[in-house]
């Protein structure tokens, strides 16, 4: 199959107690991969859609055939959005902090870091049911937060309202905190600043 279930670049604990060891269990093992397996079913006679990657189908999702479209922007985006997820976060202490050009930037945009952490957070809050919040980084290289819903992600060209590159997102889906959190969002949102790799996002933002 040509897209396979990555491997975490940590422990499945090692996210305490921001995420517990099984909700990253579960949420890796049964939902993201759930994901990779129906975008691979969806792909199947379609050779030249399983040579691209991820991102390219993510990009032209808008111009597939009316038949596979809505399996692939949903699964696809799933892949792709968790595929990130995991890198987008490191063990507490150990995600580093915004590089300066980053900062600047974020400066820039959302009047320093702790507004920028809020506005992201509440973009999150205000998904109404499953879905993402975003930062990204637009073609004229400034910074701006979005939410999608479900698994769209910001690649999907003509599916969202903005397009950019995305350098951090955050899945505020039931499934990534309701075994700790319940329906408390908002404290998921706040622990989840904990974990995040600031070196990841440094490295996209560059």
């Amino acid at each position: 199959m040509p897209f396979t279930l990555p491997a975490l670049p940590y422990a499945e604990n090692a996210l305490e107690p921001s995420i517990d060891a099984l909700t990253m269990n579960i949420h890796r093992t049964k939902h993201h991969q759930a994901y990779v397996d129906n975008l691979n079913k969806a792909l199947e006679g379609h050779a030249d859609l399983q040579s691209k990657s991820i991102e390219e189908i993510c990009a032209g999702v808008g111009s597939l055939p009316d038949s596979i479209k809505g399996a692939v922007r949903n699964n696809g985006g799933g892949h792709f959005n968790h595929s990130l997820f995991w890198v987008l976060m490191a063990p507490a202490g150990k995600g580093g902090a915004p590089s300066a050009p980053l900062a600047a930037a974020i400066d820039k945009a959302f009047g320093n870091l702790n507004d920028f952490k809020a506005k992201l957070a509440d973009a999150g809050m205000k998904r109404f049911g499953s879905g993402w919040s975003w930062l990204i980084k637009k073609p004229d290289g400034s910074l701006a937060i979005m939410s999608t819903p479900n698994q769209d992600n910001p690649l999907m060209t003509g599916l969202v309202d903005a397009i950019g590159k995305p350098l951090l997102g955050v899945d505020v889906w039931e499934h990534a905190y309701y075994l700790k959190y319940q329906n408390r969002r908002a404290d998921y949102l706040k622990s989840w600043w904990d974990v995040v790799n600031w070196n990841e996002v440094n490295t996209r933002f560059q």
